[in-house]
């Protein structure tokens, strides 16, 4: 693997998605509650889920980067996604930090841990580009993911997303 295309955390490995892991895209975008809050990233059948990992992998290859597979060190399963993808806010260039964890992984500080990786990740390779997470108002432990990864509300970019109001947090680039 190339040196992006896996990550460690003290209790993670973050892996570049491969085929093998579609299942696992449909079980965590499959379950309501782990997308309670966007529930326009639901997937229904396996084709939603290998068109999905079709789009990731398409970034991989055209960026070097995108979103990883979230295990715990030397465990099979997949306990949900987290990475960055590039969009426009504002105008300007930005990359938008991503965490979706199964809910039987909730509550550990597993997607704090991957977010913080990724974060520091986004710092080294894209200092240039500041990073944003995309949050709904209510949910709450997505708002204290982004503040542990380093991220501070950013109330004049909110803006309207896909399933309602998005309270923006971010973290400026490096000038």
């Amino acid at each position: 693997m190339s040196g992006h295309e896996e990550l460690t955390t003290r209790r993670l490995s973050l892996k570049r998605p491969v085929k093998g892991d579609i299942d696992a895209v449909l079980a965590i975008h499959g379950d309501p509650a782990a997308c309670a809050h966007n529930p326009s990233d639901a997937l229904a059948t396996r084709a939603e889920a290998e068109e999905r990992y079709g789009h990731w992998d398409a970034l991989w290859r055209r960026r070097g980067y995108g979103y990883w597979t979230v295990r715990e060190h030397d465990a099979p399963a997949v306990l949900g996604f987290c990475g960055v993808k590039p969009m426009t806010l504002a105008g300007l260039p930005v990359l938008n930090l991503v965490y979706r964890l199964a809910p039987a992984s909730w509550g550990r500080g597993l997607a704090g841990e991957a977010a913080t990786a990724v974060a520091a990740w986004a710092r080294a390779a894209e200092p240039g580009l500041s990073l944003i997470a995309r949050i709904r108002p209510a949910n709450l432990a997505s708002q204290r993911v982004a503040l542990r990864a380093g991220l501070r509300r950013a109330e004049h970019l909110d803006e309207g997303g896909c399933d309602g109001l998005d309270w923006i947090h971010h973290r400026p680039a490096e000038r």
